[in-house]
């Protein structure tokens, strides 16, 4: 597994080292006040925007917690993002909660290593790319992985869950 030796571990880190699967770390400058902050990252990265996916959790009616990986520039559609979850619909997790249910604050939500393992929805476009990047848990710290690797430890499933025109 190849990833920086000096970047302290996150849960995700440690996580995806226990189930043996490979990633690389990459570090950025945080700028939390950043409006664009996903896109800054992928420049800053020097990777493709459509490369680099944000983690969003969003819930169902009944309280349930489903979490949705889409590319940093694009918007989540969130009649198909139901439907590809089988749920009636979802709306977006207020920000106060995140942390408290998935163990992330606001621009370091990573699709692994959350206090539950919610289902994981990823946009279809991953599977596109030989890797993709997702947060490594903490501000300034992603994490480069394959898509069908990140599916298969979080148990996700491909759905096409963006917006059109995006």
């Amino acid at each position: 597994m190849a990833h920086k030796d000096r970047t302290p571990k996150t849960n995700a880190m440690r996580e995806l080292d226990r189930g043996g699967i490979d990633y690389v770390t990459h570090v950025y400058a945080d700028d939390s006040t950043d409006s664009d902050l996903g896109v800054r990252i992928a420049d800053e990265l020097g990777e493709d925007s459509d490369r680099v996916f944000k983690t969003l959790v969003c819930v169902s009616p009944a309280g349930d917690h489903v979490v949705c990986c889409i590319p940093v520039a694009s918007e989540l559609d969130l009649k198909r993002a139901a439907a590809a979850a089988g749920e009636k619909s979802l709306s977006m997790m207020h920000v106060r909660d995140l942390e408290e249910t998935c163990g992330y604050v606001r621009g370091a939500c990573s699709p692994v290593g959350m206090r539950r393992q919610f289902p994981t929805i990823i946009d279809e476009t991953a599977e596109l790319f030989d890797t993709i990047c997702v947060s490594g848990g903490r501000r300034g710290v992603q994490l480069e992985l394959a898509p069908d690797a990140l599916a298969g430890f979080v148990g996700g499933l491909f759905a096409d869950v963006v917006r059109e025109g995006d």
